[in-house]
């Protein structure tokens, strides 16, 4: 798969007409969307409206029904899977889980250095990487710690630099603040500015609608399965065109 920094000005991900249903019931339905190089791109919506089935089908975690997905200008999905090397494909699209998925039996350090020993990187290299990763997410006197030995951010944090331990192309981010504290919570969006500000191409579904203010380039709302409005934040956050972004953002400042 190409780097994407050999096809600047393209665009990372690429999604058209995509569609998917889980046992009958249609969950994305003709969603068509551009990522950007070195941009943020913030998903919001209702629980259950298909933020995560669309994050999730962009590294092909989830398969879709119907529709075409270009990465870095390659085809990995062109109505059926076309993509030859999905272990290939995960590496260039990063996911952060909103749950960790940390290895429970590894420490800090050993959790951000085991993708990279699978994907063949000497071990020295490795160490030096995930060392230098973890100081990346203010996490250098943690390494040796397990994950039941941090908090949630910390643990956050780690899933973060083990995914950007492969150097992807993108890094997708699925709520990864939604079962945090808000100390631990603005430990994470810290990193994620961070991140921002060093031109990291990120996809994030998210609740924190002040954090996609704040930092996304795009933002995409997301309601029963369809994009219904998508633009730069001020105009969908601050002045959306449609009346049921306009709704929904009534209940968010309600709640």
């Amino acid at each position: 798969m190409t780097d994407v920094t050999e096809r600047t000005g393209t665009d990372v991900l690429t999604i058209t007409g995509l569609s998917k249903s889980f046992d009958g019931r249609l969950v994305l339905d003709d969603v068509s969307l551009s990522v950007h190089h070195s941009t943020i791109t913030a998903i919001i919506g209702q629980s259950g409206g298909g933020k995560t089935t669309l994050l999730r089908c962009l590294n092909l975690l989830e398969r879709p029904d119907s529709g075409v997905i270009t990465v870095n200008g390659t085809p990995i999905f062109d109505q059926r899977v076309v993509c030859p090397d999905l272990p290939k494909l995960r590496r260039s699209v990063g996911m952060v889980f909103q749950r960790f998925n940390l290895f429970p039996h590894l420490t800090a350090v050993e959790n951000v250095m085991l993708a990279p020993l699978d994907a063949g990187v000497p071990e020295s290299e490795a160490v030096e990487r995930a060392v230098e990763l973890l100081s990346r997410v203010r996490l250098t006197h943690r390494a040796t710690a397990y994950p039941e030995q941090m908090s949630g951010g910390e643990q956050q944090r780690v899933a973060i630099a083990r995914a950007l331990a492969l150097r992807p192309s993108v890094l997708l981010f699925d709520e990864p603040t939604s079962s945090l504290d808000p100390e631990s919570t603005g430990e994470v969006l810290r990193v994620m500015r961070e991140l921002a500000t060093d031109g990291m191409t990120m996809v994030l579904v998210t609740h924190e609608l002040s954090f996609a203010r704040d930092v996304a380039d795009h933002v995409v709302f997301v309601d029963g399965g369809r994009i219904i409005e998508q633009g730069e934040p001020a105009n969908v956050l601050g002045n959306p065109s449609q009346q049921r972004t306009r709704e929904f953002l009534s209940h968010q400042r309600e709640g």
